[in-house]
């Protein structure tokens, strides 16, 4: 097969791959680099390929499986802190961890129909949500294979048994195994009576508007009860309205209360980059993003890693005229 050809025959399924290899591995990262490993192998055995036995799709995600198998063998699990230690006092010292923690991804990293566009339906927008990919990262690799391609992308127990390298018995019981602890952590792929894309973006832009005025109380208004503020790699994290504000006026306090912020999109929800003023410029301070219920914002997840300000292409700061523009690498 020539390049060409191999190259028409693969190309359409690299944003699902992408989506695939993070839902396993939790790094948006770690899931470009497992995507050109799978394009690497599919390339060095295209000669062996046979149509007559499976779809080019079903191809990929077997060689795609093996890959993220083979790379979590050698690497623990991705948490965010509030999967792995106790609520912590807002206005306490904040306590940097050691842990390798679970990453945003990128919706321009999918393309066209990705993450963040209602129409990409077969990448499964709310199965990429950060409180799924958590869910997942407390599964076994093998439990996360077989949740992802069985009830997120629909394959068939045969398909998913040869893509994991099983039986069909194994393929189901692991399947069980899996959705019995998602339910235990009340997480749902569905989405079901989330707001719209549009309405979810428009309560983070209020946020985002009473941030810039470091607006405390205007914040507070826009949160649900029972909020949830995490900020990896910091183990810190804590719920309720009280306590974010009293966090938010220790950051205004500390930081001051000249920011910028900038939308963007992460794991098909809505983001921001938040730039503090320092002079003349503004500095890359955070990435946050945010999951909305139809009562508010009830969930913060904050991001100060570098890897994580890489991936999404954030430039390190902005002059007062400076027009934002993401624009991270894409492998090819």
């Amino acid at each position: 097969m020539a390049v060409e050809g191999f190259e028409r025959l693969i190309e359409p399924f690299r944003g699902e791959l992408v989506a695939y290899c993070y839902r396993m591995v939790g790094s948006a990262h770690d899931a470009e680099d497992l995507v050109q490993e799978t394009y690497l192998r599919a390339w060095r055995a295209r000669e062996r390929y046979d149509a007559a036995r499976s779809s080019p799709r079903t191809w990929l995600y077997r060689i795609a499986t093996n890959a993220c198998l083979t790379a979590l063998e050698a690497r623990g699990r991705r948490p965010l802190p509030s999967g792995l230690v106790a609520e912590a006092d807002p206005l306490g010292p904040l306590v940097r961890g050691e842990n390798t923690w679970l990453q945003p991804l990128p919706d321009a990293m999918l393309g066209p129909g990705g993450a963040g566009d209602p129409t990409g339906a077969v990448l499964g927008r709310s199965s990429l949500r950060l409180a799924f990919a958590a869910a997942l990262q407390h599964l076994s690799a093998r439990q996360r294979g077989a949740l992802i391609l069985r009830d997120v992308l629909d394959f068939s127990a045969a398909e998913t048994a040869e893509a994991l390298g099983t039986t069909v018995v194994s393929v189901n019981s692991s399947l069980q195994r899996a959705r019995a602890r998602m339910k235990e952590a009340g997480i749902r792929q569905d989405g079901l009576g989330e707001p719209s894309a549009a309405e979810q973006r428009a309560w983070v832009d209020r946020y985002a508007a009473a941030f810039e005025r470091a607006d405390v109380e205007g914040l507070k208004r826009l949160l649900t009860e029972d909020v949830v503020m995490e900020m990896p790699p910091m183990l810190n994290w804590f719920t309720g309205r009280g306590n974010y504000g009293l966090f938010m006026e220790w950051v205004f306090g500390k930081a001051g209360t000249g920011w910028r912020l900038e939308p963007v999109g992460a794991n098909g929800q809505p983001a921001f980059a938040a730039y503090r003023r320092d002079g003349d410029v503004f500095e890359l301070h955070t990435l946050q993003v945010f999951t909305v219920t139809a009562a508010g914002i009830s969930r913060n997840s904050v991001f100060q890693e570098a890897e994580v300000f890489a991936s999404f292409g954030l430039p390190a700061r902005l002059g007062a005229g400076d027009v934002f523009a993401a624009d991270f690498p894409r492998a090819r």
